[in-house]
């Protein structure tokens, strides 16, 4: 008997890395569409970010597609609004496209806003994805929708203020929505960290507990005391903000490979009625 099927968690095989990225890319996408919709860049530069910004997205959305057994069962997934977190995950990264283009092509702010409120409902539907999948505790938690959220909000500040770092461009509006970012998202890993004490397995607690510490301590911890830093040390200021960018988004990136790939098992199952030959 194969042990790796019965009453014990086992690791799901279905999704891999592919599909990690989609969510790695496509948070940090959003994230950044968000960011540089609101931080005031116009011209060239917010017409540079909103590309990257969906350049991201459609790398992650390019991965996952791949991942599929039979990739033209994509199309599958624009049938059902109304029930599947897939499909309006999709809906809303054509909206992203479509007014993200616009933007970019008319060098619209409003129409950008347009495109990161389009963002916010992406980067959401991403965590309710996650949420849907009821055989993965570790997965299942309505707490981890916000986690992810967070995640993405954190990214994405990271990712334009380490851009803002290496070319010399002003990021002093966006320093303190990047830091609630990362108090918010270290708030919320604590919360969801909470939610799967008792249900996730021993594997996945232990592979997240390593990927939380290192969320914590390197994404949250590390880029405030940098950003603080720099408020007191001109002269370290620049580093010290490519530093804490570079931290806040590489973090996001473990933790998010770590959920997709490692901690990804399933609740095994129980028989708490066993029959028995000739009775009832």
């Amino acid at each position: 008997m194969n042990d790796d099927f019965g009453p014990k968690p086992r690791h799901q095989g279905n999704w891999d890395f592919r599909a990690a990225l989609n969510f790695i890319f496509g948070g940090a996408g959003a994230g950044l569409l968000v960011v540089a919709a609101f931080s005031g860049l116009a011209g060239d530069a917010l017409r540079a970010e909103i590309m990257l910004g969906m350049a991201l997205i459609g790398a992650g959305l390019i991965s996952v597609w791949f991942e599929i057994g039979r990739p033209l069962r994509a199309i599958n997934v624009g049938f059902n609004p109304f029930t599947s977190w897939m499909t309006r995950e999709s809906f809303a990264a054509g909206a992203v496209f479509a007014l993200g283009l616009a933007a970019a092509w008319l060098g619209s702010q409003p129409l950008a806003q347009a495109a990161a409120l389009a963002a916010l409902v992406f980067a959401y539907c991403q965590g309710r994805i996650l949420q849907a999948a009821k055989g993965i505790p570790a997965w299942r938690v309505p707490a981890l929708a916000w986690l992810n959220f967070t995640t993405a909000l954190a990214e994405g500040a990271g990712l334009f203020v380490a851009l803002a770092a290496l070319f010399n461009t002003p990021a002093e509006g966006v320093l303190a929505y990047f830091s609630l970012a990362l108090v918010a998202r270290g708030l919320a890993w604590s919360i969801y960290r909470g939610s799967v004490a008792k249900s996730a397995a021993r594997p996945a607690l232990a592979a997240l507990d390593r990927a939380g510490k290192i969320l914590i301590q390197l994404g949250v911890i590390a880029p405030l005391a940098l950003l603080l830093a720099g408020l007191f040390a001109a002269d370290i200021a620049r580093s010290a903000l490519l530093l804490a960018g570079v931290g806040a988004l590489a973090t996001g990136w473990q933790f998010k490979f770590v959920l997709i790939t490692r901690a990804a098992y399933n609740q095994g199952f129980a028989l708490p009625h066993l029959p028995v030959h000739g009775t009832r």
